[in-house]
């Protein structure tokens, strides 16, 4: 598990083709490996990857072919920045939200323009994915844990203080570029429990109500 707090911008080094799958070697940049060891997970670009050999200032990890098509980690080239985060202990801060490192989707990024000292930045999200976010929901984009100002039709917007650009590759974030999305797991996991146990119908409104009809509440 992760909670989305960027901890190191790193850079794709290398990338190496084994038998259909990839190896990527990161340069980890300003993250810290003096406590990562072989088979640790570390998230990048908010994918959970393992550890597969380590060396003084970069790490390697194995990304299978369905890794390399449901996420944007097929689309990097070496030089790339990444954001890394270690995988969360349980006497960590979550100063985020949990994370699994697993994506959901690709989203694409459709403008930004500046509020303030701040960047507005729209993101077309898959149609199926659409009824898990929520306005001041959370939801993890390219690993960064991040807060949901508004949702439309075509996807959602996103605030982003100078920290945060400062501390994350959205910092070079361009239009028309993809990014990988996660959406919040409480979200996915209601809708669980509503249509296995409950047999509620998924695409009707959520109200009190509703969930009181199902014994939730």
């Amino acid at each position: 598990m992760f909670t989305g707090i960027v901890q190191g911008i790193g850079r794709l080094h290398r990338r190496e083709i084994l038998a259909g799958d990839q190896r990527f070697w990161i340069d980890a940049g300003a993250l810290d490996l003096a406590d990562v060891q072989l088979g640790d997970s570390i998230a990048v670009m908010g994918v959970c990857l393992t550890v597969v050999e380590l060396a003084a200032a970069c790490f390697a990890v194995d990304v299978s072919r369905e890794t390399l098509a449901r996420s944007t980690l097929g689309m990097l080239a070496p030089g790339a920045w990444l954001n890394l985060e270690k995988a969360l202990r349980l006497a960590d801060r979550l100063g985020g939200h949990l994370v699994a490192g697993h994506v959901d989707g690709i989203g694409k990024l459709l403008h930004a323009r500046a509020s303030g000292r701040s960047m507005l930045y729209g993101i077309q999200a898959p149609s199926g994915l659409a009824r898990y976010i929520a306005p001041k929901g959370s939801i993890c984009v390219d690993g960064i844990s991040l807060t949901v100002n508004a949702v439309y039709d075509w996807g959602f917007e996103l605030n982003l203080i100078p920290h945060s650009l400062s501390q994350t590759t959205a910092q070079f974030w361009k239009v028309g570029q993809s990014v990988n999305l996660e959406v919040d797991l409480l979200a996915r996991y209601l809708e669980r429990l509503m249509v296995s146990f409950a047999g509620t119908d998924v695409e009707s409104p959520l109200s009190v109500a509703s969930l009181a009809a199902k014994g939730f509440v």
